[in-house]
């Protein structure tokens, strides 16, 4: 999953080096942070966060085989 989110975000940003995604897994659910440059957090969170749930729905749908939640968070 962390790939996965890596690669859509470094897609999005202009400073692909500035991109940090760290994953923290617990018994029933999977936590992925995503850090990027300042100037680039508009680009991943979007128009209203469209962008943001857009990532969300994908890992959703990708998870929900794994039978694990997964939750994207965006931050510094």
């Amino acid at each position: 999953m962390k790939e996965i989110v890596e690669y859509i975000v470094k897609s999005l940003v202009v400073d692909k080096d500035a991109v940090k995604v760290t994953e923290t897994e617990e018994e029933t659910q999977t936590v992925i942070n995503v850090s990027v440059a300042e100037g680039d957090m508009g680009r991943v969170i979007g128009k209203s966060g469209n962008v943001a749930s857009s990532i969300r729905t994908i890992i959703k749908s990708i998870s929900s085989r794994t039978g694990k939640k997964v939750f994207v968070k965006f931050g510094e």
